[in-house]
């Protein structure tokens, strides 16, 4: 039998590749927007409405989700999480109207990466990470997320092109059938750790308490409705960056290029923010993560746009593109303790997934309205200063029930 630290960095690869496939596959639907569209006769405002239903469904399962996985183990839960977005994805090929289309791209998809994505995951990863390192193991599941963006957009491009997106969608959707034994694996090994660990001596709590704990706390408030913004942000480019390229004149393949230098940045850029979370206030480091979102925005509104200011600024924003992750649920974890880190981060994801409906769907709606889509520019960067300015005050200490046994 594998010995408990063994078992936590199975947790931890495991998490790593599931998230990986969840989320380069999700990343890859910006590579859509047009192949659909023009194959269908679609405006862009029907697929971006789509794809932000589909952040609004995994935004609002992901509570649940992540409650779910606490009380019931994370193996299961990632398991029915992968064979949910696999259908979404064959229905999604087969799809010929916006209704088949928000069905499989917007509900099963929506819920399916609710179970094996980002707050389920990095719950698990929190309960049997070292408590010392837990931002920067935090920081490495955003990493594997990239490495799977890295992995699966080129593929995904390539089968675009080659045989077309109803095609890509399908072969996409073998992934997830290759993430059920690792979700078995996962969850064996995060139950061998958390029945190694002391018990706590904090007082009991269950899930009912734990939410009412987190809903009463102003810094958990203001972390959800800064977490909004990012979502917003992150979407809204990574939806809508691969037809603005195109818009200005460059192929689809420099598109692809684009979101694979964000995926790169993004590796170096997370496990540094989960690097520094462990050393510094992570609420600061948030602060200046939206900062820098919004003087890198401005810059590439104000300068000339050519194949140098596109790779520049996908370089500049992928090295702050996860950094918020491991920081925003590590403040979680931080506050509230481990134990409940799933729900009460798939509760502040929610508000993620909100600003992700927003930003996939405000960007297809001034698009299709207005033509362009510099409006939407501006927009995100001043949310960035806005959300900049709601981290600075979060009480990040940990709370008194939590206090008392340090």
């Amino acid at each position: 039998m594998l010995s408990s630290s063994r078992s936590a960095v199975m947790v931890l690869l495991c998490a790593c590749l599931i998230v990986g496939i969840a989320f380069g596959v999700r990343q890859s639907f910006g590579l859509l927007m047009l192949p659909i569209t023009l194959d269908l006769g679609w405006g862009r405002e029907t697929l971006s409405l789509v794809f932000g239903i589909q952040a609004v469904f995994n935004g609002f399962a992901a509570p649940f989700a992540g409650a779910i996985s606490d009380k019931w183990g994370i193996g299961r839960t990632v398991a029915i999480g992968c064979a949910l977005y696999g259908a979404g994805l064959i229905l999604m090929a087969y799809s010929g109207t916006p209704t088949t289309m928000l069905l499989g791209g917007g509900l099963l998809v929506g819920m399916g990466v609710s179970a094996c994505g980002m707050p389920v995951l990095l719950g698990a990863v929190g309960k049997v990470a070292p408590e010392e390192k837990r931002s920067t193991w935090l920081a490495l599941v955003a990493v594997g997320a990239t490495a799977g963006q890295l992995a699966i957009i080129p593929c995904a491009q390539a089968l675009v092109t080659a045989q077309g997106w109803s095609i890509a969608l399908l072969a996409l959707s073998v992934c997830f059938v290759l993430g059920l034994p690792i979700a078995y694996w996962m969850g064996a090994a995060a139950d061998r750790v958390v029945a190694s660990k002391p018990k706590s001596n904090a007082p009991a709590q269950n899930l009912t308490q734990a939410v009412v704990e987190a809903r009463g706390h102003s810094g958990f408030i203001l972390l959800t409705i800064g977490f909004f913004v990012c979502g917003f942000q992150v979407q809204f480019i990574i939806t809508h960056l691969p037809a603005f390229i195109q818009d200005q004149g460059f192929g689809p393949q420099f598109g692809s290029n684009a979101l694979v230098t964000i995926a790169g940045c993004n590796m170096v850029g997370a496990w540094f923010a989960g690097y520094l979370g462990d050393r510094y206030s992570k609420k600061y480091i948030l602060a200046c993560i939206y900062v820098l979102r919004a003087i890198a925005i401005t810059i590439f509104m104000l300068a000339p746009i050519s194949e140098l200011s596109i790779l520049v600024f996908c370089g500049v924003i992928g090295l702050i593109w996860l950094g918020t992750v491991p920081l925003t649920s590590g403040i979680v974890a931080q506050i509230f303790g481990a134990r409940f880190m799933s729900t009460l981060f798939g509760i502040v994801f929610l508000s993620h997934q909100l600003g992700n409906f927003a930003g996939a769907w405000v960007g297809g709606f001034v698009f299709d309205t207005t033509g362009s889509y510099t409006a939407v520019w501006w927009f995100a960067a001043g949310l960035g200063v806005i959300a900049a300015l709601f981290h600075v005050p979060i009480d990040d200490r940990p709370v008194q029930r939590l206090a008392a046994t340090q």
